[in-house]
């Protein structure tokens, strides 16, 4: 990834739906006559990187296409790490130091800025060995906090415990 870009993740919505392709279909379910004649479906396609979401649980093709952004989102926050950071004095992004009060991370999950925080903390911890401990410092919070950030995404803990698992480290929890 380019290090003067940011982390798609971060992008704004109009800019990463820009950079997506977007298709439409219809699917069987709960919803009513309405959708099962519209193509409220949405599919978001990132060709950069090959991923891709689907939003079909709402009525509407916006809501669907709201659904299937934020899911892409935190796909790329999970599946796709920035270049290193320069290094462990390096402080946080503005966004990360703005959500840090007291060593606490305070977002919610559905949160438009949760995908961005769970990107730089991944890349955090794939620049600090995957060592929670090692990558809490440089983000101005406890061990405990970062692995509850990630844990908060299952796909997320995930990853990092796959990782953690082929440098011979226990898993997180």
């Amino acid at each position: 990834m380019n290090e003067s870009a940011p982390h798609p993740a971060a992008l704004p919505p109009a800019v990463l739906l820009a950079a997506c392709t977007e298709s439409r279909s219809r699917r069987s379910g709960p919803g009513g006559q309405h959708r099962n004649k519209v193509e409220t479906a949405v599919i978001l396609r990132h060709p950069p990187t090959g991923l891709g979401a689907e939003g079909s649980e709402r009525r509407s093709q916006a809501e669907n296409r709201a659904v299937a952004l934020g899911r892409l989102r935190l796909k790329l926050a999970v599946g796709l790490r920035s270049a290193p950071l320069p290094g462990p004095t390096t402080p946080p992004s503005a966004l990360w130091q703005g959500r840090v009060r007291a060593g606490r991370i305070t977002v919610a999950t559905a949160h438009f800025d949760f995908a961005t925080l769970l990107a730089e903390a991944l890349d955090s911890l794939a620049a600090a060995g995957w060592e929670p401990r090692d990558a809490a410092p440089r983000l101005a919070v406890s061990p405990t906090q970062l692995v509850r950030l990630v844990a908060r995404e299952p796909a997320a803990l995930a990853l990092v415990n796959r990782q953690r698992g082929d440098l011979g480290l226990g898993p997180l929890h």
